[in-house]
Order: C-alpha cells, then structure tokens, then sequence
C-alpha cells in the first residue's frame, strides 16, 4: 500500500487549517473584537503541515510488478544510477521525482482483424516471400522489462509509451518482414511455418535483450495472402485430393487383380494336382491289368447292371452267339485287385436279351 498520498494529505489538512485560523482572527478584529494570534498555533501548523508534505513527498512506494528510476538534478545524467525495487523508499523531498517501469508481462498484438491488436484497423505485417509473393502476417509478442535494466530505458526513451512505440512495434515488424523474405510462400503456409516462427522468436530475443527487454513468448497467428493466390491454393488442393482419390482407385483396381491372380493360380494348382492323380491312377490301373490281364473283363462285367444274366453278341454267320454271364462270372479267376467301390448285387438276375449292333 502506497502510504505517502497519506502524509500529503495531512499536511495539506494543517495548512487548511492554518489558513482558516488566520482567517478567523482577522474577522474577529475586523468586528472590533479582542482576538490574538498565537504565534506558537502558527508556527506549530506551518511546521507540521510542511513536514507532513515533505514526508508524502519523499516517500516512495513501488508496487510489486514495478521498478522504479529516480529523477535527480544532483545526479550526473539526470537519474540515480540503481533502479528503486518493490517497497517504501526515500528521495529528496520537491527535488527528486520518480518513474515508474511495469515489470509485468505484456502483450503487444498486430493484426488484420479490427479490434484484435494494439491499434484500430488493418494492422497486419506486411511482407514479400522469396519468390514475391505478398503475404500478411498476423503476430503477438509477450514481453517485460527487465527490473535491473529500467534504468538504461529511462535514460534511452524516457518512458514506457515512447518504448513500445519507437522500439517494441517497429523491431518486431521489420524483424518479421525481413524473416518472411528468406522463404517461398509454398513454406510459409507448409512445412516450415513453425521453423519461420521460431527464427523470428531466436532474433527477437536479441534485439530486446540489447534494450533491457525480456521476450517471453513470439506468436505467429495467421498467415494470409493475397485473392488471387488463395484461390490458387485453393485449387491446388482440389487437384491435390483428385491425385489422392485416382490414387486410392489404382490400389483398389491392383488389390482386386492381385485377388483375381491369386484366385487362377490356386486354380491352376488344383488342376495339375487332380492331374497328377489321374495320371498316379492310371498307371497303377496299368500296372494291374500287367498282372491280371482278366482285371478289364471283370470290371466290365461288374459295371454292367446287376440283374442282365444274358448277352446276345453278333456272330460271324446268321445265328447270334448267346453269352450265359452268371457262368462266365464263374468261370473267370477272381483278380487280385478289385476296386473297393464296386458292390455285389443282392438282386436275382433275370435273363435278358441284349442286342449290339
């Protein structure tokens, strides 16, 4: 709490008083009534207030987020060389002043949208890129004053308005606008956007720290462009997610042919194996009918229906030669080999006339 308003107040309270005191007395003799003044009264008032004065006006307080610079004439160049840190200080009454320096964070923001940054209006930073193209840029700078060098910024610009004003704003604009021209536009609003905000943070931190600033933070907030090549980008997005869309259409098509291929070739598979057990099947039937050569006879004879008992076969004359199978079945030597598939036939066979032409 800031108590030298108090003591500036009571003093000022006594010299009232005073005046009213003297005022009184000289009314009451200009009634042509007895009324004396004590000089005791006056002097005690007179003293006191101008004590009261000098106290308020010899005590500092510097609020916790301030640091402050004492203006003395009988300081060689004009201030005290040591800043005034959070507290109650004392100066030389009526001859000393001080200045006072926010410690605090601030922000100072440019933009192109009314209302959002420092100053009414289009207030975005603007810049050429590499290969000329005209950018706006859009930032936010948080910074403080660094309590031990307030007083170098009292001596270099007096106050804290005429600091923003003549340094803070127009070293962060040039510093962006020179930054931005080492890079195409393509990366700026690409790939390299975070590498271009950090390259004008890295710079910044100089240039304040040269003026006994701290830079605290560097925003890069937007990036805008000019109509004509938005609406470029904009259609080059466009062709950029066709490429992508007739992209995904290609890998479909392959996956499915790939499907499709793989599909043939089990196929091809499959038929080469069945033939290589027909092929496995008909040597073993060829091996057989090496050693049983009434295997052929025998299979036929058990193909043909179950319940045929007789077959007529042409002969070389006019009389057909009749064939008893039930007697030739016997007849025959049972092969060695019978295929497993072939069933005895439980029905009575009848006797039946077959004709082949």
């Amino acid at each position: 709490m800031n108590i030298s308003p108090i003591f500036t107040i009571a003093g000022l309270a006594l010299f009232v008083i005073l005046a009213l005191y003297v005022f009184s007395v000289f009314s009451l003799r200009s009634q042509r009534r007895e009324a004396k003044l004590s000089i005791m009264l006056i002097a005690v008032l007179l003293i006191g207030g101008l004590a009261l004065n000098g106290v308020g006006s010899g005590l500092v307080f510097i609020d916790q987020f301030e640091a402050g610079v004492v203006v003395s004439p009988l300081t060689s160049g004009g201030v005290r060389p040591y800043p005034l840190d959070p507290g109650i200080h004392l100066i030389i009454p009526f001859i000393e002043t001080v200045d006072r320096f926010s410690t605090a964070r601030q922000e100072y923001t440019m933009s192109g949208t009314t209302g959002e940054g420092a100053k009414q209006g289009n207030d975005a930073v603007e810049g050429r890129t590499a290969d000329g193209q005209q950018v706006f840029i859009d930032a936010t700078i948080r910074y403080y004053v660094d309590p031990t060098e307030v007083v170098v910024l009292r001596r270099e610009w007096q106050s804290e308005d005429r600091l923003v004003t003549g340094f803070v704003r127009p070293t962060t604009r040039n510093v962006i606008y020179n930054t931005t021209s080492r890079y195409k536009v393509e990366e700026i609003y690409g790939s390299k956007r975070a590498e271009l905000q950090q390259t004008i943070y890295d710079q910044l931190i100089t240039e304040f720290k040269n003026q006994g600033l701290v830079l605290d933070a560097f925003q890069l907030r937007n990036v805008t462009f000019t109509a004509e090549y938005a609406q470029s980008i904009e259609q080059k997005q466009i062709a950029q997610q066709q490429a992508e869309q007739a992209k995904l259409l290609v890998q479909k098509a392959q996956q499915e042919a790939d499907q499709l291929r793989a599909q043939a070739q089990g196929q091809a598979d499959a038929a080469v194996t069945k033939a290589k057990g027909d092929a496995e099947a008909l040597r073993q039937i060829a091996e057989a009918l090496k050693t049983n050569p009434d295997l052929l006879t025998y299979t036929y004879i058990q193909k043909l229906a179950p319940n045929v008992g007789l077959i007529l076969l042409p002969a070389g004359g006019s009389n057909p030669f009749i064939l008893d199978l039930n007697q030739l079945q016997q007849q025959l030597p049972q092969p060695s080999t019978v295929p497993s598939n072939t069933t005895p036939s439980t029905t009575l066979p009848l006797t039946t006339t077959v004709t082949t032409p």
